[in-house]
């Protein structure tokens, strides 16, 4: 089967390494990891997002249609803003994590998951019977890309047709890029400031407005040093920020509660969601596992799969780990039983055959946040 290709292939394989990642021909790095993602943590970088899923939902119950589907509470969004979420099925397993932005009272736009774009498009209409709602998969006419890092504001403003400072977390926006109709939403995936754009009317088959928004974005961040960015940078930002990774530390089986995520399950909503009552159940029986993060005392690099250790007892395995370039050291997440979920708890990781020190911390994020990250106070 022959690998998707988004609308800013033409420069990645001129200019990136390409790899194979949820179906999809895309860069793993252009200059390398490591100064891909100081980058975003010291400047700006630039990721294409193009890959991951995109539906328009429209009509006078799509707003009920959405409260029905994820366990955050979409009646609560205001026009112009957005809110982080995740979907589950009956038992309580994660089918996705997403983000729901209200346009108008009756047009919404959710974003989601690369590998999961068509299981999601199918969950959205088997579950969108006896709704008044129309669903449009516009993953295809819609590019996106991701402008982040503490001088992404001053970047992406020289391109726009509005200033961008008065955007607020999770608000989007209308505007124009480079003279083409987007939006723009202030979120992202690194943990960084930045907004995710998303070009309108840019397809695989006629990516010129992407390309051209792309290339007016490396040069208007040339100044701050900005850099295109591949996967192995956003997934070692991400880490650092403590965030989700689909298919690794959450899955259909993994609830929210047991990920740390029990600030998105809204129990009270005014409308009931799929997976309420068995969430309701696990939360009354108690959570038996919960989500950690592991930093490394000793040298070494904690990678997906990875066994953690107390003493000679197996505790739990590695779910998102490796080398945080901001820290200097390797840290990790996954799950252990909820006696080990205190900060301080000694554990041990097994790396070839060696079971090396560490201890569970703070991971969300990982690093100090009044020196990193969205939330940085600036000297």
């Amino acid at each position: 089967m022959s690998l998707k290709r988004t609308q800013l292939y033409q420069y990645h394989r001129e200019h990136g390494r390409l790899v194979e990642f949820a179906g999809f021909e895309m860069p793993v790095w252009f200059e390398g990891i490591i100064p891909e993602h100081n980058a975003v943590r010291d400047a700006v970088g630039v990721f294409d997002t193009s890959h991951m899923g995109r539906m328009g939902a429209e009509g006078s119950d799509a707003e009920k249609f959405l409260n029905y589907v994820v366990t955050n509470d979409v009646s609560a969004l205001e026009p112009g803003r957005g809110l982080y979420t995740v979907m589950c099925n009956e038992r309580g397993g994660v089918v996705d994590d997403l983000i729901v932005y209200k346009l108008t009272p009756e047009r919404f736009f959710v974003v989601y998951n690369a590998s999961n774009r068509e299981k999601d498009f199918k969950w959205f209409q088997r579950h969108s019977e006896g709704f008044d709602v129309e669903l449009r998969d516009v993953s295809d006419e819609v590019a996106m890309i991701a402008v982040q890092g503490p001088r992404a504001l001053r970047t992406l403003e020289r391109i726009s047709s509005r200033p961008l400072g008065d955007v607020e977390r999770f608000q989007i926006v209308d505007l124009r890029l480079s003279g083409f109709d987007a939006m723009a939403a202030r979120t992202g995936y690194t943990g960084e400031d930045g907004f995710e754009v998303f070009i309108l009317d840019a397809t695989p088959e006629e990516p010129e407005r992407a390309l051209r928004v792309w290339s007016s974005l490396l040069e208007a961040g040339e100044e701050f040093g900005i850099k295109p960015c591949g996967l192995g940078a956003r997934d070692s930002l991400r880490l650092e920020a403590g965030l989700c990774l689909y298919g690794n530390d959450i899955d259909e089986e993994i609830n929210p509660l047991e990920a740390r995520l029990r600030w998105v399950v809204k129990f009270k909503k005014p409308s009931d969601f799929i997976g309420r009552e068995a969430l309701l159940r696990i939360r009354e029986e108690g959570v038996r596992r919960f989500r950690v993060g592991i930093m490394m005392e000793e040298r070494g690099i904690p990678r997906e799969g990875y066994e953690i250790w107390d003493g000679d007892q197996k505790i739990g395995v590695v779910t998102s780990g490796g080398y945080s370039p901001t820290l200097g050291v390797g840290i990790a997440m996954g799950y252990v039983p909820r006696e080990y979920r205190k900060r301080g708890t000694p554990v041990r990781v097994k790396i070839r055959g060696r079971l090396a020190r560490g201890k569970i911390v703070k991971f969300h994020p990982f690093y100090d946040e009044t020196k990193y990250g969205w939330r940085r106070v600036e000297a």
